[in-house]
């Protein structure tokens, strides 16, 4: 089991600190939307950020991203941030955390959550919560190899770029696609990073909400 921690007192020019200032400043100043559905069900997934040694948020921080495990029954092979549903008197950032722990191996308190980033409802019937979470310097995880195929530290540099909308007959709304490995991360996960990026990154309140999901994602 890893445990974050920021490393605040081994820092002697207080970067790591000022990396999390950064990010909580930002947040603080984002009001958030909520979706109040009672034919949904209540799911948190984490932007959890680790710190790589660079000096502004762009490059001095990455976050855990993964691929869920191709024996999975539903959205096997799909890029995805570490959470899951809530369980029967949890709350959204005690379920988010506790999947954390359940996936790669790493286990934050609450003071780790920064923030929290717009509620998203999915084609399959649930309304996503985004929490970031502070780790700060992390060691080795430990992946559960029944939920996680592959676990990737990604720069937030790496999501600081332009996505593609596409239209599609099925729907009105455009269906993002964030470039990443060659590749592209559609919604949810695709509208968090977004979401992220604009916030995080630039300061800007920019809304995902009304971004579509691909058709393969919709049930």
């Amino acid at each position: 089991m890893a445990t974050g921690e920021g490393r605040v007192g081994a820092d002697p020019g207080g970067r790591v600190a000022e990396l999390r200032a950064a990010v909580e400043q930002r947040l603080a100043g984002f009001e958030r939307r909520v979706v109040e559905r009672s034919d949904l069900k209540r799911s948190a997934v984490t932007l959890t950020l680790i710190t790589t040694g660079g000096a502004g948020p762009a490059d001095g921080l990455a976050f855990l991203l993964t691929r869920r495990a191709a024996t999975l029954r539903r959205h096997s092979g799909q890029w995805a941030l570490p959470g899951g549903r809530c369980d029967p008197g949890e709350t959204i950032t005690e379920a988010g955390r506790r999947e954390l722990l359940e996936e790669v191996g790493l286990e934050l308190g609450e003071d780790a959550v920064l923030g929290l980033l717009d509620d998203y409802a999915t084609r399959s019937g649930y309304v996503i919560t985004p929490i970031v979470l502070w780790a700060g310097e992390v060691g080795e995880l430990t992946p559960n190899p029944d939920e996680v195929g592959e676990l990737h530290r990604v720069p937030l540099a790496d999501i600081d770029v332009e996505p593609r909308f596409l239209t599609i007959p099925e729907s009105d709304a455009p269906v993002i696609q964030v470039p990443l490995y060659d590749r592209f991360v559609h919604a949810p996960t695709g509208a968090v990073l977004y979401q992220a990026r604009e916030v995080l990154l630039h300061g800007r309140p920019t809304r995902v909400d009304h971004l579509e999901q691909p058709v393969f994602a919709w049930r």
